[in-house]
């Protein structure tokens, strides 16, 4: 697989988020403003990226038998080490996303990546699936967080101070002067809501694309006919 081809599969055409619908927990629980689902898509792809690239540099001194613990163990550790990380620098943004810190080791997309490519394939092509697939995942986390900040509380980039320090204090915007936003996309269904328009704005691009490749290809197809003749 070309690495052109796993950029594309991972941001778009096999989207962990929008299309294998993976990691939904921390997906719904933690995107309600975007500093939040900052902070964990940050986490998560440091965790699938560090990962594949351990899975794949011992993936010829790993027996079949216990492969799935070792993945575990690694996935665990790597966890492990993010969350010590924020509770020392990003305490306040660790304290909000509490409990889904480390649930990142249960999630299935970290676990799949390392059963599905990382282990069967060198350490530049794991590292860049690992890549690819967290940014993606990542970019849908934060699309979703911007949505439901914007709609449910009038604001973007509130708390920035949490992530990026002291002198982020400024960056939040209100987007609507008494604006105060609408509550229901700040509560859990919110979340399922902002996602599935989501979903539904990825199906209606592809389907769009779909009606459109037949119609390019047709004055294609004519002009090497012609050329033919």
């Amino acid at each position: 697989m070309s690495y052109a081809k796993i950029a594309h599969e991972g941001l778009w055409k096999n989207n962990p988020a929008m299309v294998q619908l993976l990691g939904l927990c921390p997906l719904l629980a933690t995107s309600s403003t975007v500093i939040n689902a900052t902070g964990m898509a940050l986490a998560t792809l440091f965790v699938i990226l560090f990962t594949n690239v351990l899975i794949s540099a011992i993936r010829a001194h790993t027996r079949k038998e216990i492969r799935i613990p070792v993945f575990v163990m690694i996935i665990a550790a790597a966890v492990t080490a993010v969350e010590l990380f924020m509770n020392a620098w990003l305490h306040e943004l660790y304290l909000r996303l509490g409990i889904f810190i480390p649930l990142i080791t249960t999630n299935c997309m970290i676990l799949g990546r390392a059963e599905a490519f990382a282990s069967k394939n060198a350490i530049p092509r794991a590292a860049f699936d690992g890549l690819m697939m967290g940014a993606g995942f990542g970019l849908v986390l934060i699309a979703l967080g911007a949505l439901r900040e914007a709609i449910g509380q009038g604001t973007l980039l509130a708390g920035a101070e949490l992530l990026f320090g002291a002198a982020a204090a400024s960056w939040e915007l209100r987007l609507i002067p008494g604006f105060e936003g609408w509550l229901l996309l700040v509560l859990p269904p919110g979340a399922f809501i902002g996602l599935g328009l989501l979903v539904a704005a990825k199906q209606w691009l592809d389907l769009r694309a779909e009606r459109r490749a037949p119609a390019a290809a047709a004055p294609e197809a004519t002009a090497e006919a012609e050329a033919v003749q």
